[in-house]
């Protein structure tokens, strides 16, 4: 029976370890490229700046709105492997819902947005 609670209270201390490594918050994950421009209890908004062939790391969001202050084209990587690009325009804005991912700027230029993160 203790050999059993042991090996339970592993387990759980396995999962927990590894949701947090994909659950991990993108002003943390990349602070040099992720500005917190304010938060409150409802909300958190971010500023994302990323050079050419810059990454923002794996990280989390909780349900968001995306506003696109530059022309630019990502490329947007999940934990499983799967990759998807995108191509946005200055103006573009898109809800997108929760989501653990990495972005990587493809594009020629400086990509820059704004993330309102719902709480």
């Amino acid at each position: 029976m203790k050999a059993l609670t042991i090996l339970f209270i592993f387990t759980a201390v396995l999962f927990a370890g590894a949701k947090n490594a994909f659950a991990q918050d993108a002003a943390e994950v990349a602070p040099e490229k992720v500005k917190v421009l304010f938060e409150n209890d409802k909300v958190r908004v971010l500023e994302f700046t990323l050079k050419p062939g810059e990454e923002t790391g794996m990280h989390s969001h909780s349900s968001h709105v995306v506003y696109f202050l530059t022309d630019g084209k990502m490329l947007t990587t999940t934990p499983d492997g799967e990759s998807s690009e995108m191509e946005v325009k200055n103006g573009d804005t898109r809800w997108i819902d929760p989501v653990t991912h990495n972005n990587k700027n493809i594009g020629k230029s400086a990509a820059r947005t704004i993330v309102l993160e719902l709480k």
